[in-house]
């Protein structure tokens, strides 16, 4: 049988350093392929030449058993080759309808708005979302951008469609509805190339799974042949039962006391208590009020209620108060809101903090030193310390914006998200950083949409529903069932299994 889509030998260089190895690889019709490795391993280099969007440096593109006929992105559609990438290919200015519709739009002579716009809600419908096809990009979350993108991806009616960490901004719902329009396409013949770094929706989802580490395919396997620990161990060639540190037991007093705190309509009255040395989780589902209620806590976002440090009653209106306060805070959104993708990694570690380096007039020797102790640290990987941020993995960014956020040596860490679409051997690393700060005698909080996560790390866990505080739970009581009861809003029993 012809694959749809394959690479042979394909090897791929940048100047001197060499990222992929020699790859030999095989997309079907009609299957959920999953590719699947640590941030740095490939993945997202073999997409882009799948797509049309880089040559190999070496080695052949087939498509349909044909050495690849298309020698660009757009060309690559035109072949039926379409890729959802992890970054959002989105027009920030347009509307939902312009960006799905964004190069074929519908008309001869003028653009038949009507038409198109119909042709949106379609495709919203089938994503069984309520995104408004008039809204603008900028306006939207983070998840109902990547739903938009899936809209658009489908609206090409792709034989090979490329998913590049479709899922991180997802909520479960959301990926219950695009795992079906998978199956659909998968079972009209459309072939599929999928990455998560969720394992657990690799194992349900795909039909076959490549593993790639340091740009070589190290494991083939069909469904149900790797376990979950399995894939993790492949994809970093040691064992990672030990993903979370044991729990912390003893804390020091009240850091931050928060009282009847409340973010415009978005939040309400919402009070607790973060101590020393505590990790503090909050889980809600997406839209419940988490980030809403970090951005005020640190002056992000107006809002009105008590707030007391050390005891002490303070007034934080914007994002200098809170530092002057010692709280520090990392967004969920790291390539729009946390790091200057175009600039090297030197100006985004130190761009909060030039008056430590001599402001107006910089020293640079004391910057570089700086980002020397910083990659030392956070075990930042770059082939070179004056590339673009933008082209270190998802991994290294996440750890370079960690070093600029605990560069001013905050006393309490806000982390909103802290390893999405991050691999399971960068997670180990970053679960390992949150519990040595808690273990310094610094207070954390961690907003995460991710279960396993929140139960993992958190010494207490709050949880968020509808912008109100839905309970707190302590320590020996935190459980999946307990977590599941607060976001949903019900007091009956939910099965163990949930």
């Amino acid at each position: 049988m012809t694959a749809a889509l394959a690479l042979r030998d394909v090897r791929k260089s940048f100047g001197p350093i060499e990222v992929l190895h020699g790859i030999d690889f095989d997309l079907e019709a009609g299957e959920v392929h999953a590719l699947i490795g640590e941030n740095g391993a490939g993945k997202s280099t073999i997409m882009k030449i799948l797509g049309g969007y880089l040559a190999p440096t070496s080695g052949s593109v087939l498509l349909g058993g044909k050495a690849m006929p298309y020698g660009s992105s757009a060309e690559a559609e035109a072949a039926g080759v379409v890729v959802i990438h992890q970054e959002f290919n989105l027009a920030q200015d347009l509307t939902v309808s312009e960006n799905i519709w964004l190069g074929r739009e519908l008309g001869k002579v003028f653009l038949d708005h009507k038409a198109m716009r119909r042709g949106t809600v379609e495709l919203l419908d089938s994503l069984e979302t309520s995104i408004d096809p008039d809204a603008s990009i900028r306006d939207l979350p983070v998840s109902d951008r990547q739903m938009v993108e899936i809209a658009k991806a489908l609206s090409r009616k792709a034989r090979v469609l490329i998913m590049d960490e479709p899922t991180a901004v997802l909520t479960h719902r959301e990926v219950e509805i695009l795992f079906r329009q998978m199956d659909r396409l998968r079972a009209s013949g459309t072939a599929l190339l999928f990455t998560s770094h969720r394992l657990d929706e690799v194992s349900y989802i795909a039909d076959r799974i490549t593993v790639l580490r340091d740009g070589a395919v190290v494991r083939r396997a069909g469904r149900g042949e790797l376990s979950e620990d399995g894939m993790a161990t492949a994809m970093v060639g040691r064992d990672l039962k030990d993903i979370f540190p044991a729990r912390r037991a003893e804390f020091g007093p009240p850091a931050l006391e928060v009282e009847g705190f409340s973010v415009g309509r978005l939040v309400q009255d919402v009070s607790f208590t973060l101590r020393r040395g505590e990790v503090l989780g909050i889980s809600g589902l997406v839209g419940s009020g988490r980030t809403e209620l970090a951005e005020g806590l640190v002056g992000l976002r107006p809002h009105h209620g008590r707030l007391r440090r050390n005891g002490r009653p303070v007034q934080i209106a914007t994002m200098a108060d809170a530092a002057r306060q010692g709280m520090a805070y990392l967004t969920e959104d790291r390539k729009e809101r946390g790091l200057l993708l175009a600039k090297t990694l030197r100006e985004n570690l130190t761009l909060s903090t030039l008056q430590r380096y001599g402001f107006p007039i910089v020293s640079r020797s004391a910057e570089e030193e700086a980002l020397s102790q910083a990659i030392r640290a956070f075990d930042i990987r770059a082939p070179r310390r004056d590339m673009p941020t933008g082209n270190l993995s998802g991994g290294n960014q996440q750890k370079l914006l960690l070093a600029k956020t605990m560069a001013p040596d905050p006393e309490i860490v806000i982390i909103d998200e802290p390893t999405r679409g991050i691999d399971v051997g960068t997670k180990s690393q970053i679960y390992a950083f949150i519990d040595r700060l808690a273990r310094e005698g610094r207070s954390v909080i961690v907003i995460s949409s991710d279960m396993p996560e929140i139960l993992g790390l958190s010494d207490r866990v709050l949880v968020m529903r509808q912008g109100r505080k839905a309970g707190e739970i302590e320590a020996g009581e935190i459980s999946e069932t307990s977590i599941v009861r607060l976001v949903m809003g019900t007091a009956e029993r939910i099965p163990d299994h949930v």
